[in-house]
């Protein structure tokens, strides 16, 4: 709110002269932004022309503001409709304050020349007022800035985590991450699990990944909460930190990544994890995706079947007859050693022997309640693949 009304305006001559000089003006106090401002002069010569241009619109606007005194100050559009969202995005509001003191303490330098006679006074006090007006002006910019910046960046996150979600692979999700604040290469992963019912789950999320130092992306995607997390050199910690900020039930966390381009496929196996965790009751929380392959495959992840198919059944077929037999008697035997022994026909310590080696290849143990339900379905798959193949 202005008090002109307590003293009388800067007379019509001395407002016509402030007007010619305005160009003058602008130009002398960007050359003291120059002198007395060390980071002024490191900016490119297109913002320091917004800079001049909004210099002159700030005095265009002051003579304006005193030829009207019973206007009402529309000094955000006046002022900083030459370069609003260019400014407030590369000038931190702390400089902002600072061009704007420089300007009015060469306005203040100039009065005596630019003012009639006997107008100093009233064109000095015009000044000062209308540096508030200013400083509030330009309170609204940042403000307005930050409010619609804080949408603008709610909706592409939301548009990058859909994009992972939906399977997309482009370099472009790492440009549009990096606009968001992202700045890990590697390695990365991604969460999924149900999303809570009541509270901020994006800044509880946020906040849970930054204590650990992680990079952190944030969406919900139906009544599901997504998370990607990067850049920790413990993911798997952060991972369980975040995971307890989801909703009840299983979460699964897609394998690790070495980019933001390739976390599509840490989100494809993350979901197709949650699809299939009912399976698997006890599941920590927590859980791998790669833990849950068997429940995967059975549930119809062909991603998960041939990975069965890769990591076990194929070394187990190439280690030779007698490993994957011992295997499957052990299976066959519930895990105990001494049956299998005697089924096979061999000493004990030979069946320990030939699982050891099955372990080395497969990283699974056949007497191990979850190595052994793992072996199962996928030597089970993998004699339903060659039947198969004999019929075609």
């Amino acid at each position: 709110m202005s008090d002109r009304g307590s003293s009388r305006p800067p007379s019509a001559a001395t407002l016509r002269r402030l007007e010619r000089a305005s160009g003058s003006l602008a130009t002398r106090a960007v050359a003291r932004m120059d002198d007395v401002l060390p980071w002024f002069r490191t900016m490119p010569a297109d913002q320091r022309s917004w800079v001049m241009l909004v210099a002159q619109a700030g005095i265009a606007s002051l003579v304006e503001w005193c030829r009207t005194p019973t206007r009402p100050p529309r000094l955000t559009g006046e002022v900083f409709g030459a370069a609003p969202r260019e400014l407030a995005r590369v000038v931190p509001l702390k400089h902002t304050v600072d061009l704007i003191k420089v300007t009015v303490e060469v306005m203040d330098d100039f009065v005596e020349s630019v003012a009639e006679p006997g107008d100093a006074d009233a064109l000095r006090l015009a000044v000062l007022q209308f540096s508030r007006e200013v400083a509030f002006a330009t309170a609204h910019v940042y403000a307005t800035f930050a409010e619609s910046r804080g949408a603008w960046d709610a909706r592409l996150e939301a548009l990058v985590v859909d994009a992972l979600v939906r399977g997309e692979r482009t370099e472009e999700l790492s440009g549009r991450a990096s606009a968001l604040g992202w700045a890990a290469m590697s390695p990365v992963t991604v969460l999924v699990g149900s999303a809570p019912a009541a509270g901020d789950a994006h800044g509880a999320t946020r906040r849970a990944a930054r204590q650990l130092r992680s990079e952190v992306l944030v969406g919900v995607h139906a009544d599901q909460l997504v998370v990607v997390l990067g850049g920790a050199d413990r993911l798997e910690a952060v991972a369980e930190r975040v995971s307890d900020e989801f909703g009840p039930g299983p979460v699964v966390m897609g394998p690790v990544v070495d980019s933001l381009s390739r976390a599509g496929d840490s989100a494809a196996a993350a979901l197709a994890g949650l699809r299939a965790a009912a399976a698997w009751p006890g599941a920590p929380r927590p859980v791998p995706a790669d833990a849950l392959l068997p429940e995967r495959a059975l549930d119809g992840d062909p991603v998960a079947r041939a990975t069965l198919q890769e990591r076990v059944a194929l070394p187990l077929q190439g280690a030779g007859g007698e490993v994957l037999e011992t295997v499957r008697a052990v299976l066959a035997s519930g895990g105990n050693l001494e049956a299998s022994a005697r089924a096979l026909f061999v000493h004990p310590n030979t069946v320990r022997y030939r699982l050891k080696r099955a372990t080395d290849l497969t990283g699974l143990s056949a007497t191990d309640a979850r190595g052994g339900w793992t072996l199962q379905v996928a030597l089970a798959l993998a004699a339903l693949d060659a039947d198969r193949s004999l019929w075609h």
